[in-house]
């Protein structure tokens, strides 16, 4: 498997300071997962954290501080990032998940819905992410050949693909390839003839799609 697409720096760089949301965290752990260059790039970062934090000067804390401190952690976290749980051995996959496919150790800490049907040859998941209701996280699963409307969207849609491949007019993406796809990227992504593509996509924002029923379905499934 060679992997061709991967998350920007600044991507790596804001999972490893715990500033991206939950959806995009999701992602880009699945695509650490699967990539051993991003996981060792993350790990660098992570020490060049510790490094920065180690030489900065200490500070004078406010002589409230340890009390706020406590009243936070006794009281519910409204904004806390997910954490993974403990690896069920592939209990959450939905059925009929393909032979040698591979399923992110990051979705067992997740509840997964079974196959929805959204139009011919194109199935799809919900990811619930444990601690953040509100992320929008599915899993596509689209057949050999089968295309998605033409769309753009009002922010970013993060796309991790698990198996197979899709073309969408600006590059190839195979099995572990990761694409952030924002407001400047009108595409129409198409899955390779040799197979069906399953991809996990994290969307912030919404998908704008071109066509009226293309909308209309969009907003049935929550993208």
């Amino acid at each position: 498997m060679t992997i061709q697409h991967h998350p920007a720096d600044e991507v790596l760089l804001a999972q490893a300071a715990g500033h991206l949301s939950a959806a995009a965290s999701l992602l880009v752990r699945t695509h650490v997962d699967m990539c051993a260059h991003c996981r060792e790039r993350l790990c660098t970062l992570d020490m060049v954290g510790g490094v920065l934090l180690e030489g900065m000067a200490p500070a004078m804390l406010q002589p409230d501080a340890l009390a706020r401190t406590l009243a936070v952690l006794d009281g519910p976290d409204r904004h806390a990032r997910p954490r993974p749980g403990p690896v069920r051995g592939g209990s959450s996959r939905p059925a009929g998940w393909p032979e040698g496919a591979f399923w992110p150790g990051a979705l067992d800490a997740c509840k997964v819905s079974p196959w929805h049907w959204l139009g011919p040859g194109v199935r799809w998941s919900r990811v619930t992410v444990p601690g953040d209701a509100d992320a929008n996280v599915l899993l596509l699963r689209i057949g050999a050949g089968k295309r998605l409307p033409q769309h753009t969207h009002s922010d970013v849609e993060w796309t991790q693909v698990l198996h197979g491949a899709f073309h969408d007019g600006r590059a190839l993406f195979g099995p572990g390839d990761f694409d952030g796809a924002d407001t400047q990227v009108h595409h129409q992504p198409v899955v390779e003839a040799g197979g069906e593509c399953i991809c996990l996509a994290g969307i912030e924002g919404r998908v704008l799609f071109d066509g009226a029923m293309a909308r209309w379905v969009g907003a049935l499934v929550g993208m």
